[in-house]
């Protein structure tokens, strides 16, 4: 058995990670899931053999697949709120305004469960596109906009509510 690339053991503690609650942290069941994602991105991976240069789109489509799943899942959980929020979906859709409108209306969508979860993805592409230089101003912004993520979250979450916030 060849030994695990990089990108591999990433995705595989990614997924560890998402998929906890059903993993209970077993890599063994995780990589199970890892391999079912894989599978379904099969014309990716060819694309990724051929042109390594690729990676950043099966990486997206990797997040994008592994976010349906777990959407999937919890949809399945009558009792657990789930909304996704793709920060990439346009362009002015990670500015601050825009930021605030979906994660408020995510909330509000999850304000009747006790326990929910909120995934925010593509945050970090958005704001700091990998064709583009990552200066100090777009680092600023990024984290910038994680930290008003997780006070608006916190300032709008009932007390005594579980909200888990997950940022791929």
């Amino acid at each position: 058995m060849p030994p695990a690339s990089r990108d591999d053991l990433r995705r595989l503690h990614f997924i560890d990670a998402l998929f906890a609650h059903v993993t209970g942290h077993d890599l063994y069941l995780a990589n199970q899931i890892k391999g079912a994602i894989a599978f379904s991105l099969t014309e990716l991976e060819v694309q990724l053999a051929e042109d390594p240069a690729s990676a950043a789109n099966y990486d997206a489509a990797f997040n994008a697949a592994a976010a349906e799943l777990l959407a999937k899942l919890f949809s399945g959980l009558p009792r657990h709120g789930f909304f996704h929020w793709d920060a990439s979906l346009t362009l002015a859709s990670a500015t601050p305004l825009f930021t605030r409108a979906e994660i408020m209306a995510g909330l509000k969508k999850l304000a009747p469960f006790r326990e929910s979860t909120l995934l925010v993805t593509n945050l970090r592409p958005a704001l700091i596109p990998p064709s583009r230089r990552a200066t100090p101003r777009r680092q600023r912004d990024y984290e910038e906009a994680l930290a008003f993520i997780r006070d608006l979250a916190a300032a709008r979450t009932v007390r005594g509510t579980n909200l888990q916030l997950l940022f791929l």
